[in-house]
């Protein structure tokens, strides 16, 4: 019995993660921020990695179409207490976490990706013709 209270307890943060998720992307895209920075710009949050004990959370955004990521995360860390206030309202947590603000590099390195499967070489190798040469 104590495995599964133990297995169960450690899907908790990437479900508290997955809920304050959705209520920052809610308040970012209601543009409830009245920070200069991040007010009038679409910012994508991509995850919020939770701590076990749920204390802190790490919460990677990206603002859409790129831009000066610093200058948006400045804005966040600036706005954080009425993030954190809305939050409050948003989700029933016995505490709050501290929130971290980071830029996501995940978009990046995908976009990367597809920019290399686009290239001429590797698209002649991918191409219908590789097929044949299996045979």
């Amino acid at each position: 019995m104590r495995a599964i209270n133990r297995r169960a307890s450690s899907h908790r943060p990437a479900r508290v993660g997955e809920l304050l998720r959705h209520a920052l992307a809610e308040i970012l895209a209601r543009g409830e921020v009245g920070d200069p920075d991040v007010a009038g710009r679409t910012i994508t949050v991509a995850e919020v990695r939770m701590s076990p004990d749920l204390r802190q959370g790490v919460v990677f955004v990206c603002p859409l179409g790129g831009g000066d990521g610093a200058s948006v995360i400045a804005g966040l860390v600036r706005a954080r207490h009425h993030l954190g206030a809305e939050l409050t309202r948003r989700v029933r947590l016995k505490y709050l976490p501290r929130l971290e603000f980071r830029l996501a590099e995940s978009f990046d390195e995908a976009s990367h990706i597809e920019r290399l499967l686009r290239a001429p070489a590797v698209a002649r190798d991918l191409g219908p013709d590789r097929d044949e040469d299996l045979a």
